[in-house]
Parts: structure tokens; C-alpha cells; sequence
């Protein structure tokens, strides 16, 4: 499980809940710029997230790196920028660009054999080979499940050492999935989307090695700061919330601070 965290604050919670892994999105680090998740954040605003997330959580992190910034030469940029700012990882799509969130009607594919070449060149030119190429295709619910399978081992033979099915309606189609395109995989447990609600469990049993979870702590921080502030509009206080709040010890507890003490930067040899 990789929950995905949306500045290095919820980093270092999820560092601190015990996970072994960590996720960036793209929709949720351009929802708390204030966009929607349509292709508007740039290579540099996601290496700078990347940076922050990985340095304060420590943990292996995979990004998400929508349809690589453009075409084949931009992808090679994104691959170096993306291993030297820390991540563990990244996943590009085949869609057209703009892009569309992996759970909206309405998206657009480019041709296979230009994600294979955009796949091959991301495993070409990333820096160690510990790095991980992982290629997601939305074909599942645009042209089916066979271009799907047909799509993910093309990928795989391009240099993918993952597959990402987006997009998947039920528990039949990710076993269906599993089944036809065999090695590791990855699920996206995502919200309110096109996916039922699978426990990481059951998404083992069907074969998948690693469950994403992009947007999941943005929903539940966002809902709770909607009904505070909605709370401190009527009420002009936030008294009765405070039992809801985290307290300011168990904030220096999270960020490593003791007061009056030195501070060390995160990953700092100190």
C-alpha cells in the first residue's frame, strides 16, 4: 500500500503510520495548487513536491508523471528529473495530452506503439536501474479490455517493469487483467471513480503487487477543513472541534521537534 501524500507534512504521517511506501499525484498536488487534474502542472512544480515528500518522509516514493511532459525526448528529461529529486519511481499514461483523470469519460488514447517508444526511452535513460519504469493504460475504459492487455504486454516488451491498468470496473476485470498480462502490477484504490471499493488484501489475491491510494488523505483533510470552516463561520469559534484537532504536541512529535532543542534537516547527516 501506497498511500499518496500531498505535501511533506502528510509524508511524514505516512511515514510514521508504518507504511513501507509513498505516492505523489499529480491530480492532488494540482488540486491543492488550486487546478484540476488536467495537465497543468509543470516539471518543475512536481520535481520541487518530489523533493519535499521524499526528504520528509524518507520512504520510497512512486510519482505520478501524467503523459511525460510532452513527447519521447521530454519524457527522458522527466525520467532524470524525477530520480535525482528522490523518487523511487514514476508511472506515465497513454492518453493524449491534455489529459483526463483516469476516471472520467471522454479520454483520448495515442497510439500504442508511441507509448512504447516513449516506455522504451524512460528505461533507456533512467540513471540506475533500481528505478522504476511503470506504464498505465487507460485503454480499459476507452477501447476495451483486449487493446488493454494487448497495450500493457506491448509495454512490458518496450521495458515497463510495471503495469498500470486504469480505470477498471470490478474485481472480474482485474483478475481478467492479472491474468492476461502477467508480472508486477499496479492498482489505483482510488475514490469515488470507476473502481469499487477493493481491500489491499483482495487486490494480492488477484495479483497486484502494490495498491495506490492518490487522493485519499486530500478527501478526508478537505472534508474536515470544509466542515471547520463552515463550523467557525456559524459558531465564530472552533471550540467544539478542538477534541478533532491534532494538538500542537502531536504536531512537534510528527516534524521531529522538541522545543528550545537543535532541529536536524531531514536525511541530514546530524
Amino acid at each position: 500500500m501506497a498511500p499518496g501524500a500531498f505535501n511533506a507534512l502528510v509524508a511524514r504521517a505516512v511515514a510514521k503510520a508504518g507504511f513501507d511506501a509513498c505516492y505523489i499525484s499529480g491530480g492532488a498536488t494540482a488540486n491543492v495548487a488550486g487546478y484540476p487534474d488536467i495537465g497543468l502542472i509543470t516539471l518543475t512544480e512536481m520535481t520541487r513536491t518530489i523533493r519535499e515528500i521524499t526528504d520528509a518522509g524518507g520512504l520510497p516514493t512512486i510519482v505520478d508523471a501524467d503523459t511525460g511532459y510532452g513527447e519521447v525526448e521530454c519524457v527522458i528529461r522527466t525520467v532524470v528529473e524525477y530520480e535525482r529529486a528522490g523518487a523511487a519511481g514514476l508511472h506515465i499514461e497513454d492518453q493524449v495530452f491534455p489529459k483526463r483523470c483516469g476516471h472520467l469519460d471522454g479520454k483520448e488514447l495515442i497510439p500504442a506503439s508511441d507509448m512504447a517508444e516513449k516506455v522504451a526511452a524512460a528505461a533507456q535513460h533512467r540513471l540506475t536501474k533500481d528505478f522504476i519504469i511503470i506504464a498505465r493504460t487507460d485503454a480499459g475504459s476507452v477501447s476495451g479490455m483486449s487493446d488493454a492487455i494487448e497495450r500493457a504486454n506491448l509495454y512490458r516488451k518496450a521495458g515497463a517493469d510495471m503495469i498500470f491498468p486504469e480505470g477498471l470496473e470490478s474485481e472480474q476485470e482485474f483478475a481478467e487483467f492479472a491474468k492476461a498480462s502477467p508480472g508486477l502490477l499496479l492498482a489505483n484504490m482510488t475514490e469515488f471513480g470507476k473502481t469499487p471499493d477493493i481491500p489491499a488484501k483482495r487486490f494480492a489475491e488477484l495479483g497486484y503487487q502494490l495498491v495506490i491510494y492518490p487522493l485519499s488523505m486530500m478527501r478526508l483533510a478537505m472534508g474536515h477543513v470544509t466542515s471547520g470552516l463552515q463550523s467557525l463561520k456559524k459558531n465564530g469559534s472552533v471550540r467544539e472541534l478542538l477534541p478533532q484537532m491534532q494538538t500542537r504536541q502531536q504536531l512537534y512529535e510528527l516534524l521531529g521537534y522538541v522545543p528550545g532543542k537543535q532541529w536536524n534537516y531531514p536525511n541530514s547527516n546530524h
